[in-house]
């Protein structure tokens, strides 16, 4: 069957001499894995548009088996100013690795490929440290695992106690009665906020600090204890 799509390449291995397996995230038909055909091959057209981050309008086939076959495609967008800037590089392999970990292959949800293609958007026209943290925790909360942020977990006992610190395996925040986790301080934590109540833009703008720092940190700790593994693409944010 033929079919026509749009999607993010979030990787590519090889496969024999010169054909690659590549992963897209598509807008119609969720992950989506496929053979591009002579794709390494030195004059191969499909493969300078197959390549990780790129935006592609897409024609594939689907057969009977796992693999989809790429039969042509064109590039919508490529992001520039994201792959001339290695510390943008990064973040937007981060965003594409988050991805390709949480959703499953298949399935017509649209939301993780316009978030994708939203917050690479958003990245190639200005940097900011929240943009990571930002994309994981509204994809956390897509997928129905966004930590409790509003009060401590614990909910009973804590009147009139401060919020101090952030516990993945509790699922939130906890005061100062039920102190648990990591110490958090009360910025943090309002950038933390201000995401999940979906004032994005201005938690994106908030100054490089190290309240920006700590937000991402606990984010990243709530991604690997829901995921069961960690972004290897953030740690070259930290290298």
């Amino acid at each position: 069957m033929q079919y026509r799509d749009r999607g993010v390449v979030l990787r590519t291995i090889k496969l024999g001499e010169a054909d690659r397996i590549v992963t897209i995230i598509t807008a119609s038909n969720g992950k989506v894995r496929a053979v591009a055909k002579g794709a390494r091959r030195t004059r191969s057209r499909l493969g300078g548009l197959i390549e990780p981050l790129r935006h592609v309008d897409l024609q594939m086939y689907r057969g009977r088996g796992e693999l989809d076959i790429v039969t042509g495609a064109v590039t919508l967008d490529r992001w520039p100013e994201v792959r001339e800037d290695l510390e943008r590089l990064g973040k937007a392999m981060t965003l594409a690795e988050a991805v390709d970990q949480s959703v499953h292959d298949r399935g017509d949800d649209p939301v993780p490929y316009q978030m994708l293609v939203g917050a690479l958007g958003r990245l190639d026209q200005a940097d900011s440290d929240m943009l990571v943290p930002a994309f994981l925790l509204r994809l956390l909360s897509h997928e129905g695992t966004a930590p409790m942020l509003d009060g401590c977990v614990m909910a009973t006992g804590c009147e009139g106690a401060a919020i101090v610190a952030f516990d993945p395996a509790l699922g939130g925040v906890t005061c100062e009665t039920h102190r648990r986790g990591r110490p958090m301080s009360p910025d943090a934590l309002a950038l933390l906020r201000s995401v999940a109540a979906g004032q994005v833009n201005a938690a994106l703008e908030a100054p490089t600090g190290p309240h920006a720092r700590e937000a991402a940190a606990a984010i990243s700790r709530m991604w690997e204890y829901h995921m069961d593994r960690r972004l290897r693409s953030a740690d070259l944010l930290d290298s």
